[in-house]
């Protein structure tokens, strides 16, 4: 039996109506296109799975019994999979008609590609920024905590044209097999957010190419996660400081301990205005809500 094309994996954590949506125009996207989907659920506590199992829509089902994390869920799909691609793509986006075709015709034109990413659009409509990132070096890594981000979002490059790039997001990330075949997988030590940072840099130093493409999707930014978590800020900064040691061990102390030192006062910062509502809720908690 022929390999597939491409495998779209779908990571979900107590996203319902966004994965049946997300699901929805997936199948629109691969009309004509000998595709599948796989959708890996991390123990949600909405009803997603027993939604899912007894709905028809198409998909296969990996229900984890624990929330496992990105990184490795998505594994489990490619493991899995015997695609010529796979699609790794966030629960809480829309893709459009042509945008996955597009990009197979992209890359299957340009076998140095290893990765590549679309234009991401907010929910109003605008290009979002971490559509183009480049590898938070500790140079750049430091720029961008002191709020100098251009650098970091590539800002430099067109939107309307096809570009190398150095970070392709998680939230759309389609990879070559052959790549991911001598490259390896996702870093099961990053539980969420800093995986596909490390992919990409792999990918580069593997001898391959990321790419931006101008072919799009919207992403609800923020919809799958709880941002004003204590466990998202911990798990965040947790990725950051895990990529720094793992690719960056090597640079003297004197310069890595400024960087570090960044990662650790904006985790900080993050969390001091989550200290200060609860704060405000336990002394005075009607007040806190009625202001909501």
């Amino acid at each position: 039996m022929a390999k597939k094309k491409i495998t779209v994996v779908i990571v979900s954590y107590n996203v319902r109506e966004f994965v049946v949506q997300c699901i929805d125009s997936v199948h629109k996207a691969l009309a004509g296109i000998d595709g599948e989907i796989i959708v890996v659920d991390n123990c949600s506590k909405d009803d997603t799975v027993s939604y899912l199992q007894s709905h028809d829509l198409g998909i296969q089902l990996i229900a984890n019994q624990e929330n496992v994390g990105f990184a490795r869920a998505n594994n489990q799909a490619i493991r899995q999979s015997e695609s010529e691609y796979v699609l790794l793509l966030n629960p809480d986006t829309v893709v459009y008609e042509n945008t996955i075709r597009r990009c197979l015709d992209f890359m299957d034109a340009h076998p140095e590609a290893g990765g590549a990413g679309a234009r991401m659009l907010t929910r109003e409509g605008n290009p979002a920024p971490e559509s183009r990132r480049a590898i938070p070096t500790p140079w750049v890594a430091m720029l961008k905590m002191l709020g100098f981000t251009r650098r970091y979002y590539m800002s430099e490059l067109p939107w309307d044209k096809p570009c190398q790039i150095e970070v392709v997001s998680g939230a759309y990330c389609l990879l070559r097999r052959k790549a991911l075949d001598k490259i390896g997988l996702l870093d099961e030590d990053f539980f969420m957010y800093g995986e596909d940072i490390d992919l990409s840099y792999r990918m580069i130093h593997g001898g391959w190419q990321n790419w931006y493409l101008p072919y799009d999707i919207i992403h609800f930014k923020g919809e799958s996660t709880q941002k004003s978590s204590f466990r998202y800020v911990h798990v965040f900064y947790q990725a950051m400081l895990i990529f720094f040691r793992k690719h960056y061990s090597h640079l003297s102390f004197l310069f890595s301990l400024p960087v570090q030192a960044a990662i650790y006062f904006r985790a900080i910062l993050a969390l001091l205005p989550m200290l200060g509502s609860r704060l405000r809720q336990f002394i005075n908690p009607r007040k806190d809500s009625y202001e909501h």
